[in-house]
């Protein structure tokens, strides 16, 4: 069962506004997020059942999806792991009751952009949200303007990576690993994930390996701007890129 929820603002308008789909099964939790979005500028789509959800994020094509972790049919991480595998780029925060700390590990290694835990404010969800779609924004924003200081720009067709259009000489697998966190600016990599996409044919290689090249792409982009740190490490999860430092 799925519902839309909208203003009474034209048709035209509501293209305009970004459109967030709620997955959620107790009702009232879903309306009062779904109320509260709706006030403060979003389009909503509530969804109850887990089996709905690949289904209407390829139909309806989300902005952001708001997905509960205890779902009737397909369960939150489950969804999570498959709507990754599908579009890489689709923010994702995941809502549970579940607070131990393996569960908020396991929810960001699957890609989920942030963690909300309840009980929770609705204003806190809609502060959030707004957060994550600066951050998932802010890649376009950077790579659309190459002629102020500060910009980090990626040349596919020449496989050069360019800092204040110095080019970083980088090798194809710091390039891999570099381009792959910027098309997710903020979210969190487990280092298998990131080996995941250094090596497609699956060979095996140490957590190491990962933590070499990331040394590696750190001190080119420093040779540039020994000042910013744009590659951050998780403790004991991975590393994301931090585009707001280019700001």
């Amino acid at each position: 069962m799925s519902d839309v929820h909208t203003d009474t603002h034209d048709a035209q308008s509501q293209t305009q506004k970004p459109l967030v789909l709620v997955v959620e099964d107790e009702p009232k939790i879903a309306s009062l997020l779904c109320d509260y979005l709706n006030g403060s500028g979003y389009l909503t789509r509530h969804i109850d059942d887990g089996n709905a959800v690949i289904a209407a994020v390829r139909e309806e094509t989300p902005a952001l999806v708001l997905l509960d972790l205890m779902l009737p049919g397909t369960d939150g991480l489950t969804l999570c792991r498959q709507l990754r595998a599908e579009n890489s780029l689709l923010p994702i925060i995941m809502l549970t009751a579940r607070v131990e700390e393996v569960d908020r590990l396991l929810g960001l290694e699957l890609g989920a952009d942030d963690y909300i835990c309840k009980p929770f404010s609705p204003r806190e969800v809609v502060a959030r949200i707004k957060a994550v779609l600066r951050r998932s924004q802010a890649l376009d924003q950077t790579l659309s303007d190459t002629s102020d200081k500060g910009q980090l720009r990626l040349n596919e067709d020449g496989w050069q990576a360019l800092a204040d259009d110095q080019d970083l000489g980088l090798t194809a697998v710091e390039f891999q690993l570099l381009k792959v966190m910027m098309q997710s600016p903020g979210r969190i990599f487990s280092r298998d994930q990131l080996m995941d996409h250094m090596y497609r044919d699956h060979r095996i290689v140490s957590e190491r390996t990962v933590d070499s090249h990331i040394k590696k792409l750190r001190r080119k982009i420093a040779s540039i701007w020994p000042e910013r740190d744009v590659i951050r490490s998780i403790y004991a999860v991975g590393y994301k890129f931090e585009p707001d430092v280019l700001e």
